[in-house]
């Protein structure tokens, strides 16, 4: 009976870490909904709605019982140059969000997404020759990416089972003004370089094609990552490429000799212009990525300290 009694036992926990492990749909379209509101005028760098953007993460780390592990408080403030002035003022004032789930491990998984995007045109790169004055609502770009990384954020520091490595999560601010955000943090980090194990970066991850697939881009940049991705299993097609740099986030971390891997789900017609809307996303591909990503971050948890590849 005892045995019984403790098979019981044992499985009513497991069940529990699994029921708490999933990713929540519904979660995942209350943060986008909100950054890509029309209210939220296109988050655009140095805006009132790029700080409320920001606000909005530093709560929601804030609810999931996350650590500050900024420069002051979760914040980290930085200076950035719009290059192309369209606007008198091309310096603005950003904020990395930057929560830390101490696990009391070696290593620390960092995790991260850009919550910023082009505003109304006005700072240049929009694809719209009509597109200034406009909100670029960047709903894929990259309200997407900060939804996958609030929903990871929410699942790790909520599932009852401490891992084995420490969990950083980071929202950057100013990157679409050339990965300023990032590159900020690895100039000035809030914890050693050499002990951040790997980064993964998610930007745009929301409108998946299933031609194509999700592309998984930095598999070459550790031997380690064959074997992370060992049983790693989806209902949706993704596939890797070996090369750790280029147009996100993770570039910052690659060219500091950090293993990196760039979630992404490829360009479309409403890249960069006003029509990056809320209600087209594929919010079903965006959990399967996610769960993905799980995996792939709970499999990293097996390893001692990843070697880094230089793919260039």
């Amino acid at each position: 009976m005892r045995k019984i009694q403790a098979f019981l036992l044992l499985s009513l926990i497991a069940f529990s870490h699994f029921s708490q492990a999933q990713i929540d749909q519904d979660q995942l379209k209350k943060h986008i909904y909100y950054l890509a509101d029309d209210k939220m005028k296109g988050r655009g760098t140095g805006s009132r709605q790029a700080k409320k953007a920001a606000d909005y993460v530093e709560k929601e780390f804030k609810k999931y019982g996350l650590a500050p592990r900024g420069e002051k408080g979760y914040r980290q403030t930085f200076e950035a140059r719009v290059k192309r002035v369209v606007v008198k003022d091309s310096i603005r004032q950003a904020d990395n969000i930057i929560g830390f789930l101490d696990n009391g491990g070696r290593y620390t998984v960092v995790v991260g997404a850009h919550y910023d995007h082009l505003g109304e045109g006005r700072q240049g790169s929009s694809k719209d020759s009509l597109g200034v004055g406009k909100i670029h609502n960047g709903a894929d770009d990259n309200a997407s990416g900060v939804a996958g990384l609030l929903e990871l954020a929410r699942h790790y520091a909520t599932n009852g089972y401490k891992e084995k490595y420490n969990l950083l999560f980071i929202a950057f601010g100013a990157e679409e003004l050339g990965l300023v955000g990032s590159k900020y943090f690895t100039n000035h980090p809030t914890l050693p370089l050499a002990d951040i194990q790997w980064m993964l970066n998610m930007d745009m991850i929301g409108r998946y094609n299933p031609e194509n697939g999700v592309a998984v881009i930095g598999y070459g940049t550790s031997s380690k990552f064959p074997t992370i991705f060992e049983g790693v299993k989806s209902d949706i097609k993704f596939y890797t490429g070996k090369d750790g740099s280029g147009g996100s986030d993770q570039t910052s971390f690659y060219k500091k000799d950090i293993p990196v891997l760039f979630f992404h789900t490829g360009g479309h017609a409403d890249y960069h212009k006003p029509g990056d809307d809320a209600e087209k996303i594929d919010y079903n591909a965006l959990q399967s990525i996610l769960e993905i990503e799980r995996q792939v971050i709970d499999n990293s948890m097996n390893q001692p300290k990843m070697d880094f590849i230089w793919t260039n």
